[in-house]
């Protein structure tokens, strides 16, 4: 009988995490299924647990639900405890749910292992201070960058993440205190694109020779590479190449297997 995972978020329609996951049992020869769940933003425990009841061995979680999974489980990895959010949900041989994260390990391998990006001595902007944010900001900070600044509508919440971090080089501000030298890297963690939108920063913002990164990706560009590209950024990139990374890692976690990522973004890029 096939093992069953799932991804959890809300919008979820539009994930390729089943695809994606389709492909590494495939290659790997392993018997298991994977669907996708629409959450309830009132219940998201509840759905999370009745998979599990219901034979469920492992679940990925997106927007909006990966600091309430982080709330949830038994245990967790040390990515999550120290971001405070969870994107991989593992059911122990005890009964107990083991939370891990593994969107920073995926961004990076996505920018520096499949793209060339080198972070030494770099300004990166981080934007947001969710679930998103919080899950790659330490493997950020490991990449070795100059400066690391999180901005986030919010300031108080940029400002406690910039403290989480207790880290020399991280600082945070809101959207609006952005100012001084352009960064290297941008990074867009928020949900702006959802709406069609871009977060308010200054144009300025991107260095030149800069790069422009979205978490988030899609059929065309996202409003936020639209924005990189109109003002020179050298790379413009979506967050698929970090899906397919961050997606090999619970794999990993889950089956002790980590499948091979570059055919499967070459094909999931149409390649």
């Amino acid at each position: 009988m096939a093992d069953k995972y799932a991804v959890i978020g809300n919008p979820i329609v539009h994930s390729k995490s089943p695809l994606i996951h389709a492909k590494f049992a495939r290659r790997t020869r392993h018997a298991m299924t994977y669907e996708h769940i629409l959450g309830n933003p009132d219940d998201f425990a509840g759905d999370a647990h009745r998979f599990f009841a219901a034979g469920g061995r492992g679940m990925n979680v997106t927007l909006p639900f990966k600091e309430q999974a982080w709330g949830m489980v038994d245990e967790r990895g040390p990515e999550a405890e120290r971001g405070k959010a969870v994107n991989t949900l593992t059911l122990l041989p005890d009964g107990r749910l083991r939370g891990d994260n593994t969107d920073g390990i995926g961004l990076v391998r996505d920018l520096s292992g499949n793209h060339g990006f080198d972070f030494g001595g770099k300004r990166v902007l981080l934007l947001g201070a969710g679930g998103a944010s919080r899950g790659v900001l330490f493997p950020l900070l490991e990449a070795g960058p100059a400066a690391l600044v999180i901005a986030n509508r919010t300031v108080s919440r940029a400002l406690d993440l910039a403290a989480a971090a207790a880290a020399d080089q991280v600082s945070g501000c809101g959207l609006e205190g952005l100012s001084g030298p352009g960064f290297d890297l941008i990074i867009n963690a928020t949900s702006a694109g959802f709406d069609g939108g871009v977060p308010a920063i200054p144009r300025d913002c991107l260095a030149v020779g800069g790069w422009a990164y979205d978490m988030f990706y899609g059929d065309t560009p996202t409003p936020f590479l639209r924005w990189g590209r109109e003002r020179g950024a050298a790379r413009a990139l979506d967050g698929l190449g970090m899906l397919v990374e961050q997606a090999a890692e619970s794999f990993f976690l889950w089956r002790g297997v980590r499948p091979s990522t570059a055919s499967v973004i070459a094909r999931l890029r149409g390649g």
